[in-house]
């Protein structure tokens, strides 16, 4: 038997539900038996495979949806890590990330202010507040991070290129995106179907299994679709990203250069 912790975390019963939908669906064909076991740490979900065709659903898994190191041991110097924006610590002026790392003890990455500030503020004096507030960085958002400094008690990082790519390209797009958190993406389908978004929505990004970016056409305000779409999804966490703010932002940086 092979017991995973996904890089997916599940905040309730319906989502482990959906969990085992998906991997039994998946791997209906196979010689396997397929379990959720639950979340035991910090809300990562964990399952348990069993069968002749085991390694073939633990490769399966490791490529599509992704483990956790779980281990400190585990993880190394300038390794790129997947995790979940734990805490904005406005007292410490740090990120905390849980990227699965439970044993021996729990351990998450922090990026420190200084780090935000050399890669978003072109390393100008922003609070961390302001960084989160026009970057749309909230608690349970998944974020790539690459290790900095590594000891046993401590894990130091900086937003990954691929991190950094993204918020480039959505800048750039011009487009406000409405960041779902807490969803499935058959939830998301279903509910822009219900109220009849899909002509302001042009496209939906996977940030996680269930955290999902929805892009607006050009002209549609993000935030004023929130209340339309938040009345079907009440245990849901939605974050406004707006390319305009962040321009502004950046353009304010540059004039004070």
């Amino acid at each position: 038997m092979t017991t995973l912790t996904l890089l997916v975390k599940a905040s309730n019963p319906r989502h482990l539900k959906q969990i085992d939908d998906i991997l039994k669906n998946e791997f209906g064909q196979l010689s396997l038996d397929v379990k959720v076991l639950g979340t035991p740490v910090n809300k990562w979900v964990q399952v348990s495979l069993s069968g002749e065709d085991e390694a073939i659903a633990t490769s399966f898994i490791n490529q599509k949806i992704g483990t956790c190191p779980i281990s400190i041991k585990r993880v190394e110097k300038f390794s790129v890590l997947k995790g979940y924006i734990s805490k904005i610590d406005d007292v410490k002026q740090e990120l905390r990330v849980d990227v699965g790392v439970f044993e021996p003890k729990i351990t998450q990455a922090v990026i420190p202010l200084k780090y935000l500030q050399a890669q978003l503020a072109d390393g100008r004096n922003i609070d961390l507040k302001k960084i989160c507030e026009i970057y749309g960085f909230r608690e349970n958002l998944p974020l790539s991070i690459k290790i900095a400094e590594l000891t046993d008690d401590l894990l130091q990082g900086e937003l990954s290129v691929d991190q950094l790519e993204k918020i480039r390209f959505w800048r750039q797009s011009l487009l406000d995106r409405l960041i779902i958190l807490g969803a499935s993406i058959d939830e998301v389908e279903v509910v822009l179907e219900r109220t009849r978004l899909e002509r302001d929505i042009i496209g939906t990004e996977a940030l996680g299994m269930f955290e999902h970016a929805l892009t607006c056409k050009l002209g549609t305000d993000a935030a004023g679709l929130v209340s339309k779409v938040g009345r079907y999804m009440r245990n849901a966490v939605f974050v406004v990203y707006n390319p305009k703010k962040t321009a502004e932002f950046i353009g304010e940086m540059a004039l004070n250069l």
